[in-house]
This record gives structure tokens, sequence and C-alpha cells, in this order.
């Protein structure tokens, strides 16, 4: 019988092991990668993630591909060679450097990975359609969950973490949901507190400023959005009309969870807000801000605002430093008045 070390907790590492084993043979099965072909294709699971990667990859070597997929050289070969009598492929030599030869998919590999990106994409489709919508929320961070806790960062991999940091995420932003304000609200408060000592009137103030967002009916020229990565919420932004000048738009409660600080969420956020007042009509964009907030008055300067006042004050427990923010718009830049 196989003998298993014990975990740094002094625990049985068995247990977790065969945990970890039996979700790889049920989720195999589900996928149909079990299958000779995958998703009813002449393709095994293999090749088609070569011709994935290929589709998705300015024209590499067979060396690159090769490390990038940690397939053995003489397999990758025999693939390649698969493709290339099935027309899929094209070799080229490199134009900086002739000792090189790189590889491309032809027309005919495109439009055949292509269809396997379809299917692909409504067999997950299928298996997602027979779950409740929390349920499904649920999966998609908890696999998000799953690839940050095995990724290069996690492993203390050094070169594997220097080869991920060449790939940014998908930052995708969406409209509120349900649900959505009441993660927003407690993130600020959670966030807030812990970061920066602020104590609940904090959590309170921003809970009034998200109420007044989501009065029925809606406003005209005001906008939520949220951020995910993997379908995981890391942030949320909100524009409403000033109102002391209804010419201004108002940039309110920028936040970004720190699992994706550095990854460009606050900056897309701010972009979406400045974009989103210009198609509004809004001549100018404001936000009140304070000076702590260090990481968010980086962003809005890169974005263009610029300083305009300052104000102490007394607030969640806090002596602060407020800041006002304003970024003016040319005339030419609204698209309506």
């Amino acid at each position: 019988m196989a003998q298993t070390s014990p975990d740094m907790d002094g625990k049985p590492a068995g247990a977790r092991i065969e945990a970890v084993r039996h979700f790889n043979r049920d989720y195999t099965r589900r996928i149909g990668v079990l299958r000779e072909g995958l998703l009813d294709s002449p393709f095994s699971l293999t090749q088609a993630r070569v011709l994935y990667e290929l589709a998705h990859r300015e024209e590499p070597t067979a060396t690159a591909l090769g490390q990038e997929l940690g397939l053995d050289a003489g397999y990758l070969s025999r693939i390649l060679r698969q493709f290339e009598r099935r027309r899929l492929i094209a070799r080229r030599r490199s134009a900086n450097d002739s000792r090189q030869v790189s590889i491309a998919l032809t027309a005919r590999g495109r439009k055949v990975q292509r269809d396997l990106d379809q299917r692909s994409h409504h067999s997950v489709d299928r298996m997602l359609a027979g779950l409740r919508r929390s349920d499904r929320q649920r999966l998609v961070t908890s696999l998000a969950e799953v690839h940050r806790t095995l990724s290069p960062q996690s492993s203390g991999n050094e070169a594997a973490t220097k080869s991920a940091a060449v790939k940014k995420p998908a930052i995708v932003l969406r409209e509120h949901g349900p649900g959505d304000i009441g993660w927003a609200i407690a993130r600020h408060g959670e966030l807030y507190a812990g970061e920066f000592g602020w104590n609940a009137e904090f959590e309170g103030f921003v809970a009034v400023l998200f109420g007044n967002l989501t009065k029925q009916p809606p406003r005209a020229g005001e906008k939520l959005w949220i951020a995910e990565i993997g379908g995981e919420r890391v942030g949320c932004v909100f524009v409403v009309r000033n109102e002391e000048d209804p010419k201004a738009a108002q940039l309110r409660c920028l936040l970004v969870d720190p699992k994706a600080r550095g990854m460009g969420v606050g900056r897309r956020l701010v972009e979406e807000c400045v974009q989103f007042a210009k198609d509004q009509g809004y001549r100018r964009m404001v936000l009140w801000t304070n000076d702590v907030l260090v990481a968010a008055r980086r962003i809005y300067e890169a974005a263009g605002f610029e300083l305009v006042g300052e104000n102490r004050h007394h607030s969640f427990g806090k002596k602060l430093n407020g800041q006002t923010w304003a970024l003016e718009f040319a005339p030419a830049q609204t698209s309506r008045a």
C-alpha cells in the first residue's frame, strides 16, 4: 500500500490526495476528455490544446510551444507532423532569425480550431444551464480560487512566476445584479477597517451612497460597474450626477480587492467611468477622496484628474485630509449637451 507523508499540520495527507483524485476522475468524465475524440471530434485533448495555443499566439516555435504546455519534444513533434499532413499548420523561417522556424495555423486550421472552440463553449454552457444562478456563481468563484491556489505565484516557483507574469488576467466589467450591492458595501467596510482602521461609520456612509444609487426609477446618467476576474468580483465603482452641478458627473466608491491589485482593475474602472461621463454629455467629472488612499490617487492622476481642493475633517474615527479632484472635458469630447 502506498505511503503518504503527513501535511505540515500533522494530519495524514492521504484523504486530501484522494479528494483531489476523486475530483479529477469525476470532472474529466463530465467534460468528455475520456472519449477517444474530444467533443466528438477526431482530435485528442492534447491536440485540441495545441491548436488552441497556435490560434492565440503570434507564430510560436515548436520549442516555445512545448515549454509552455510541458510536452515532450518528440510527442509534440508527432502532433505537429499530423497537423501538417492535414494541412492545418504551416512552418516558415523567422524573419528575425533564420535559424528559428515558426508555426502558424492555415485557413483550414483556423476553421477547425474555431469549430472546436464553439463545441467547447456549447458543452460548458449546457453543463452550467442545469445549475441555479447562485450555484453557477459559486462554481465559477471556486474555480478561480483553485486556479489562484495552484498558480506559480502560490507554489513559490520563481521561474514559472516570471513566465506567468506576462499573461494578464481578463478583466470583465458588467452592470450590477442581485447580491452585488451587498457585496460592495460589506467589502468596503471590511477593507477600510482592516487597512486604515476606519470604524463602522464608514460602512454606514457607503451604504447610504449605494442605497441612493439603487432607488427606483433609476436616474439617467448614473451607472454602477462590477469588475470580475475569472467570474469572481474584485472591484466596483459608480457614477452619479453631482448634486451641486448637474453638468458634472461624480465618481464614487472605487474599490479594488487586494487579490486583484496590480492587475489594472482600478485603471479599467476609472477609464470606464470617464468614457461613460463623456458619452452622457457631462462637462466634467469630480470625485472626493482622502490623501491616505495613495493607490487610488495615483489612478486618478494617471487618468488626468487634478487636485482642486482639500479639507481636514474628523470622520470614520480618524483625523483625515479630504481631497477634491476634477477632470475637465473638452467640448468635442462630449456626445451631447
